[in-house]
């Protein structure tokens, strides 16, 4: 199928802030479709090596055999100070801290990326590690993990819905950062070729190295009295995340990128509304999916009080969705998208995720469209100004929408930090350091562009046009790339006063294939990444389900 083939909702809809924003996980996430690979080409995890002392400081190694390859994530466990245990990326020490190897690491190879892999960015890797990582435990989660166990039981898993997760990651780096491997050296494996997924690869072992710190340390604890977690305590527990503004430039400094990703997901949603038909069976499967998403949303709890009436709202409309869908069946797929078009962003955006996830016979090879394109930084100086003036009547007219004259429409500036090298958000009217200004207001740098050029264009061409104007190169080269990539383009005004840099956030973070975005200003969030996913030798049997939809026991069935 064309990557570019006509969807069921135009780009214009699909792309605006608030809606991205809204974004949940599907099955096209790349978390979900990593495990459906690793279970349909029948990857081996192998018998961990545990090297922890009594006080579970040491390392552990964890391989996986794809078939074609082995990775193994390194993962060393530290002795933390507690006023040395800091989600900020400004700390210098974590709990625990990991690379993804390419291979089967040597002795040497051990002891030197224990020397290396602690100090993170300070630290030096080459090109043997493919991911860079770490993380902190929630204390409070883990003592109770290891004490329980220690004691011959279960952890609470009233304590577990409560927290989800033993340890939480801070930063997972991959694609060359702080010298390990460029995403040129694994992009032509199978296993890799999709975004991000070997560093999804890295999160899902990292999950499994909590469980083996946690049970060593109870076993230090309780002796020969100490149990191991049960699989259903494990499948409850996640791998937090703490994200926060350095990932939010990603999707803007990736068009092509982002085109791929919501390309395959809007035409995952035109192949399903498409079909004319919708069987029994089919229909079934969507009710009661729909039912295990209403008991996931209903135990989606948050602190901030807006956040939290957003879920009301979208509970009480899958209460309705839930009512529609028993006055009669089946329905063809399209009326159950038209229902919602005049719900929430939350609750349309839901069911996009729903009715994707019921289809994997027409949706799942769209993963394979989920991959960074070549990009070119080169102007076509010899193509018609009066081309690119008419591309940006027809593609630009929602960034030439905004009046940049008024103050509120450039109230903020994206600068990076000298300290850490990271994004932060400034207020232009209020702080110092405009001039430092990252390249991310799309709409403003267009809607210049366009200003600037004359009435009467008649021969000139880009070129021509742009000699002497070196400051709108940037925008003439990026409209030529984009044009025909619909979804390359957030529909909005990331310099406004009322952009939230959460809304950039959650649409990659699902994406990726988390759930129960947990905001905790407008500036970062907190996830759960794999909580709900079956274990390594589950994958067989549930890989394949929507367990990013999860549903934790109910406290009186835990007790």
């Amino acid at each position: 199928m064309n990557a570019n083939a006509i969807t069921c909702r135009e780009p214009d809809t699909v792309m605006g802030l608030k809606r991205i924003g809204a974004t949940f996980p599907s099955r096209l996430s790349f978390m979900p479709a990593l495990l459906r690979r690793a279970a349909r080409e029948g990857w081996r995890f192998e018998e961990p090596v545990v090297a922890l002392d009594e006080e579970s400081v040491g390392h552990i190694l964890l391989s996986v055999n794809t078939g074609q390859n082995v990775y193994t994530l390194i993962g060393y466990a530290h002795r933390l100070a507690p006023e040395q245990r800091s989600d900020r990326v400004i700390a210098t020490a974590w709990d625990a801290t990991f690379t993804l190897f390419d291979g089967r690491p040597s002795a040497e190879d051990v002891a030197r990326l224990a020397a290396n892999v602690p100090k993170q960015e300070a630290g030096r890797c080459q090109t043997s590690e493919l991911v860079l990582a770490r993380a902190n435990k929630s204390v409070r989660m883990f003592e109770h993990v290891a004490q329980s166990l220690a004691q011959g039981r279960q952890p609470d898993m009233a304590m577990i819905r409560k927290v989800g997760y033993l340890m939480r990651t801070t930063a997972v780096y991959g694609s060359g950062k702080f010298g390990v491997a460029d995403r040129a050296k694994i992009a032509a494996r199978p296993e890799f070729a999709a975004s991000f997924h070997v560093e999804m690869l890295a999160v899902y072992l990292i999950r499994e190295f909590s469980f083996l710190v946690a049970e060593h340390a109870a076993k230090q604890l309780g002796a020969e009295r100490a149990v191991g977690l049960s699989s259903d305590s494990k499948r409850a527990l996640g791998i937090g995340n703490a994200t926060g503004l350095g990932m939010a430039p990603f999707l803007i400094n990736h068009p092509g990128l982002l085109h791929a990703w919501f390309n395959s997901k809007e035409q995952a949603l035109t192949r399903v509304c498409a079909q004319a038909e919708t069987s029994r069976e089919a229909w079934q499967s969507f009710c009661g999916l729909l039912d295990q998403v209403r008991c996931h949303v209903a135990q989606w709890r948050v602190g901030d009080q807006a956040y939290q009436q957003r879920i009301a709202t979208l509970e009480q409309e899958l209460g309705a969705l839930q009512s529609w869908c028993d006055r009669g069946q089946p329905k063809a797929w399209r009326t159950v998208l038209d229902w919602s078009v005049d719900k929430s962003l939350d609750c349309q955006e839901l069911v996009v995720s729903l009715l994707i996830d019921g289809h994997g016979d027409l949706v799942d090879e769209l993963v394979d469209q989920q991959r960074a394109p070549s990009e070119s930084c080169l102007l076509d100086a010899a193509m018609p100004l009066a081309t690119l003036v008419d591309w940006l009547d027809e593609y630009y007219t929602w960034a030439l929408a905004y009046d940049f004259d008024l103050p509120e429409n450039q109230a903020r500036f994206w600068y990076t930090s000298e300290e850490k090298l990271e994004p932060r958000y400034g207020f232009r009217w209020e702080e110092e350091g405009s001039e430092w200004e990252m390249p991310l207001a799309v709409a403003r740098d267009v809607a210049a562009l366009y200003d600037a050029i004359p009435q009467d264009v008649k021969d000139l061409s880009c070129g021509e046009f742009l000699a002497d104007k070196p400051a709108l190169r940037a925008a003439a080269i990026r409209v030529q790339q984009n044009v025909l990539r619909p979804f390359a383009e957030i529909r909005g005004n990331v310099i406004a006063d009322d952009c939230l840099p959460i809304d950039l956030l959650r649409a990659k973070l699902a994406f990726f294939g988390a759930a129960k975005f947990d905001p905790k200003s407008d500036l970062w969030t907190r996830i759960n990444m794999y909580q709900g996913a079956p274990l390594p030798g589950e994958l067989a049997a549930d890989a394949g389900k929507p367990w990013y939809f999860c549903v934790l026991p109910q406290l009186e069935d835990a007790a």
